[in-house]
């Protein structure tokens, strides 16, 4: 449950902490005094997108922390499935920090973490009642999950989910091959046509390049030839004039006949140019010598470099490209040629997947259908209770298509008046009775969820006297399962509750800013006084408003 809240410049609040106790809390105040603004920060701390709006005018950042204890055992799985922990004490500290440039923190027990964990834990931490909840329930494409709730059938919801899924699958894979059969055609021919031109241009691997040099060698051989026989003579000389290797031996074996030392090194060395001309002339030899140079023909590698180059724009820049080109064309031709068989045998697919989804729909429908025989009557008794006594609810089943949530369109009906027939909820309901009947089905579901405290905030709307009372004494018995927190403008309710808080606005310095304080047993006389009238206090009205928190004293709500 949530034991405490503490802000720090959010909108009208500068600084304030909130103690909320286990059972029924309400929060009560004027008008504009910044009741909405608890829920904001609330959200905040539960992982919700806010608004820079929020952070308090003039100051750089906001600061909300909450902690929350007597964890549920949903609470304490979640946290370690997302590697997080409570303290020592069981309790769970959570902090957020907003900041005009963005840069905002979020921390569970001192370690960060984002808002989207966040709000998935949260989820078992707070479940909060508003406005929009009202209009969800006035649509009754979302009626199902509150009947999946009482249901408990998750198992039957996932079993028919993933039955679902593969049923489209299948059909997905069906539909790619039922194509048109001159399309088909066409595309066989197109095929057969890219694999014969890839396969008679036997690509391999490296011919590119090696063209490319055989191009250069073709352009330029004579003249290379020419440069490399005049290169050879000036190295190896002729019959009549010694090469350079004949002049360097002669001039070795000169060096060799003085009888010292000192020119030992100088010998070495032209033995050592001696051998490296010799290493060249072989080169060059090998070169003149190979007759496949000779046979280059320049047109015939121009040609193959042409063929190559128009293929490589068509399949791909390069020649491994193009060589995966024509193994997934084959692989293509290869299934559409099998696409007959493969229809049958996917067809066959279709008709065991879709007898299957067919009976595990009926098994989810029956599974709903069970539990909204239940859920009507709980509700029906509660909203007859809440000042309805002619009320008739009931839940209305009609088979629609297979979505992924099952084939049942559902609905609810009620009736608010003796011998009228039930009809939809979103034609009838009026706001207090909208209010009244989500009223019924949470305290209905609260006992079908971990989830550990309640906030409702605009539960009162459109409801006032004695049906206000009975909202009250109902909040009360949901909160004696776990803690319910709730923003109110009527006495009756907040007559009702544990604990009673204030939010007061006043003015300190020329700023405006807002407290929360817990109130006493004459202060809550006091304060229920003032929503009672809104006038000045007399003696009457504080017996009324005595006698109404007495009243709640003396039934044992308190």
């Amino acid at each position: 449950m949530l034991k405490y809240l503490h802000i720090e410049n959010i909108a009208v609040i500068e600084k304030t902490s909130i103690e909320f106790l286990s059972g029924f809390n309400v929060l009560t105040g004027e008008t504009g005094s910044g009741k909405s603004i608890i829920i904001d920060a609330i959200n905040a701390i539960l992982g919700e997108r806010t608004s820079k709006e929020l952070i308090r005018n003039g100051c750089d950042k906001a600061y909300v922390s909450a902690l929350f204890g007597d964890l549920s055992k949903q609470s304490k799985n979640l946290l370690v499935e997302n590697g997080y922990e409570t303290d020592s004490d069981g309790n769970l500290l959570i902090t957020r920090t907003l900041s005009l440039t963005g840069n905002g923190m979020i921390k569970i027990n001192g370690k960060p973490v984002t808002a989207t964990v966040l709000k998935a834990l949260s989820k078992s931490l707070v479940n909060i009642h508003g406005q929009h909840d009202n209009q969800g329930l006035m649509n009754p494409d979302n009626h199902y999950l509150y009947i999946d709730l009482i249901a408990e059938n998750v198992n039957e919801l996932n079993d028919y989910y993933l039955e679902f899924k593969k049923l489209n699958s299948i059909r997905r894979e069906l539909n790619a091959l039922y194509t048109d059969e001159d399309e088909k055609r066409r595309k066989i021919e197109l095929l057969k046509y890219e694999i014969d031109e890839l396969i008679s241009a036997d690509i391999k691997v490296g011919e590119i390049a090696e063209l490319k040099k055989q191009l250069d060698i073709s352009l330029n051989y004579q003249k290379m030839l020419s440069s490399l026989n005049e290169a050879y003579k000036y190295l190896n000389g002729t019959e009549s004039v010694d090469g350079a290797i004949s002049l360097i031996t002669n001039s070795k074996k000169s060096l060799a006949s003085v009888k010292t030392q000192d020119f030992d090194e100088a010998v070495y060395g032209l033995e050592s140019i001696s051998a490296q001309l010799d290493d060249v002339c072989t080169i060059i030899r090998r070169f003149t010598e190979n007759q496949s140079f000779s046979e280059l023909n320049h047109e015939k590698i121009s040609e193959r470099l042409d063929l190559l180059r128009k293929l490589m724009l068509k399949y791909g820049n390069t020649e491994e490209r193009m060589l995966e080109y024509l193994e997934r064309s084959q692989k293509e031709l290869e299934d559409i040629n099998l696409s007959d068989k493969k229809i049958i045998e996917l067809s066959d697919e279709l008709d065991s997947s879709t007898e299957r989804l067919v009976a595990l729909a009926d098994k989810l429908t029956l599974s709903r259908k069970k539990a909204s025989e239940k859920f009507a009557c709980e509700v029906t008794e509660i909203l007859k209770y809440l000042d309805m006594p002619n009320v008739k609810f009931e839940v209305k089943f009609e088979k629609g298509r297979y979505t992924k949530t099952g084939c049942d369109n559902i609905e609810f009906m009620i009736c608010t008046n003796l011998g009228e027939d039930t009809k939809p909820l979103y034609k009838i309901a009026s706001g207090g009775e909208l209010s009244r009947i989500m009223l019924s089905i949470k305290s209905v579901l609260s006992s079908k969820d971990d989830v550990d405290t309640l906030i409702f905030d605009e539960i009162d709307s459109g409801i006032s006297g004695r049906a206000a009372g009975k909202v009250g004494v109902q909040l009360n018995k949901v909160a004696s399962a776990r803690q319910v927190i709730c923003v109110t403008h009527l006495a009756q309710i907040a007559a009702k509750a544990n604990n009673h808080l204030l939010i007061e606005k006043h003015i300190e310095n020329t700023r405006t800013n807002t407290s929360v304080k817990s109130l006493s047993y004459e202060e809550r006389i006091n304060e229920l006084a003032r929503i009672m009238s809104g006038t000045d206090m007399t003696e009457k009205l504080y017996d009324s408003a005595k006698e109404l928190l007495d009243g709640s004293l003396k039934n044992g709500n308190l």
